[in-house]
This record gives C-alpha cells, structure tokens and sequence, in this order.
C-alpha cells in the first residue's frame, strides 16, 4: 500500500509540471487555435538561461525571476517577429514553422551548451516537509508552485484590465478592434505569458528529467495529452489533466506496461480523448450552424 501511495503522489508531482506545460499550450490555442509545438523547446532554452545564472553564482530565486522575465519578452519577440508573418497563412505552414523552431532551439542549446546531461538542484531543502514520506521537498514544493502559477493566471485575467482586454481579443478580436483594443499586440502578450510559465515548467522538471536539449521532448507529449484530455480551450480542465496524466503514467508504468514504454500512455490518452470526447472532460463543445 506504501508503494502505491508513493507512487501516486510521485505522479502528482510530474502531474504539476505536465499542468504547467499544458497551461501554456492552452494559453497559446485559445489565443491562435494553434497548438505550438515548440513550447517545451522553449522551455529547455529558457532552463538553461537560468542553469546558466545559477553557474555564474547567482541565487536561484534570483536566476527563476530573471528567467521568467526574459522568457516573457522571448515569446513576444517570437510572435512579432516570426509568428505574425505568417498569421495569414495556412495552418500547415505555420505547423511548419514551429517545427522549424523545435529544431533550432534544440540545435542551438547543443552547439552553445553541448549534449552532455547537466545537474540542475532543486531550490527546495533536501528534507522532506513536515515529516512526510511519501514525497521529497521537490515534489511537494512543483505541486504548490503548480497551483500558485494557476491562481496567478486566473487572478490576471479575472481581475485585471489587461487580462481581461487579452482574454476579449482571444475570444472576439473583430468586436475587440471595434472598442479600441489592440488585438496584435495582445496575442504578443499572450506568447510571451506561455513562454514565461513555460520557462516554471522546465525549472521545475529539470531536477528530477536532469537538465540536456531533449529533456521536454516526452514531457511536452504528456503536456499535450494533459490539454487534450481536460480541454485545450480550458485553463482548469488543462491543470486537471495535468493531474491525471501523471498519476496514470505513473500508476501504469509502474503496475502494467513497465517504465519502458509508459510514454505510449501520453499517446493512448490522445488517441482515446480523441476519439470519444474530442472537446476533453471539461471542454467545450462549439457547434457550428452549416
């Protein structure tokens, strides 16, 4: 019982990092009906911007604030300067496109840092909190820094001006131009605020993946299978996902298929949310009048 017990909340711990991931991939849907498949490329260079502050001597608070900050302007850049030309465009060639990103991140992270796995601590204490066996410090602390983004995120587009002004051009930019609301420069906003929880995600997954160019490939997978399973047009049903995801990786691994193979769980979830229920659990159904 011991084992199942701390293989659950192992998961629940993976869960938060795959709901942070997936958090960010809604953000950018709801903004483009696009899925950015380059997110957790993203993500690793802005994990080794701040391995990189920490090398240097910086306090890790420090480098995690700095990194959020620049990984913010990051993504508007690479709305306004990549990303926009091709809003007109189809929706495979923008598909392309972040592809071509996955690739250039990864290649660049490479040739600057090399592909050697690196260490990147943990800014929790080694000592499990409160006395508690069944989870590290770590794993305690990416679930508490998990619902933390999500209050931040809901606080900002439920109570803010800004939010709100972002959340109406995602909804209806045609109606949102007619009030005075710059739509382009909102969903540059909107990147760069997936690109910065992006960046929470990697610094929170690279103590325990380790840090190297292809740690986010198969976390970007669970990721999209957590979006997809609670609704990649649901910020909530996305953290949920998360959840969920993780504790079936984990529970799945560990007592059916092995730890081999148990990223076939992140594509059957896919596949079968797919199939039976499209719009996820706590998406929404859109039907068109033809």
């Amino acid at each position: 019982m011991s084992t199942f017990a701390h293989q659950f909340f192992s998961g629940l711990a993976m869960g938060g990092v795959y709901a942070i991931l997936a958090l960010a991939l809604v953000m950018i849907y709801q903004a483009t009906h696009l899925v950015n498949f380059a997110q957790g490329e993203m993500a690793m260079f802005a994990t080794y911007m701040a391995w990189n502050m920490m090398d240097s001597g910086l306090p890790y608070w420090a480098a995690f604030g700095l990194t959020v900050v620049l990984s913010f302007a990051a993504g508007v850049i690479i709305e306004r300067v990549i990303v926009r030309p091709f809003a007109k465009a189809p929706v495979l060639s923008m598909v392309i496109v972040f592809i071509g990103m996955v690739f250039i991140f990864n290649s660049v992270v490479g040739w600057i840092y090399g592909y050697e796995i690196k260490d990147f601590r943990s800014p929790f204490p080694e000592k499990a909190w409160f006395g508690n066996t069944l989870m590290s410090s770590h794993e305690s602390g990416v679930i508490v820094v998990t619902f933390l983004v999500l209050a931040l995120v809901y606080g900002f587009f439920r109570f803010t001006p800004l939010g709100l002004a972002m959340r109406a051009a995602a909804q209806n930019p045609a109606s949102s131009r007619l009030v005075g609301i710059k739509v382009g420069w909102m969903l540059a906003l909107g990147w760069g605020l997936a690109a910065a929880i992006g960046s929470i995600a990697g610094m929170m997954a690279a103590p325990v993946v380790y840090l190297d160019p292809n740690m986010m490939s198969s976390l970007l997978l669970y990721g999209f299978a957590a979006a997809v399973l609670g609704g990649i047009d649901n910020p909530w049903g996305a953290v949920a996902g998360g959840f969920i995801v993780g504790v079936m990786q984990n529970l799945v691994g560990a007592y059916l298929v092995g730890t081999q193979i148990q990223l076939s769980v992140a594509l059957v979830i896919i596949i079968g949310v797919l199939v039976m229920k499209p719009s996820g659990l706590f998406g929404r159904v859109i039907v068109t009048r033809v």
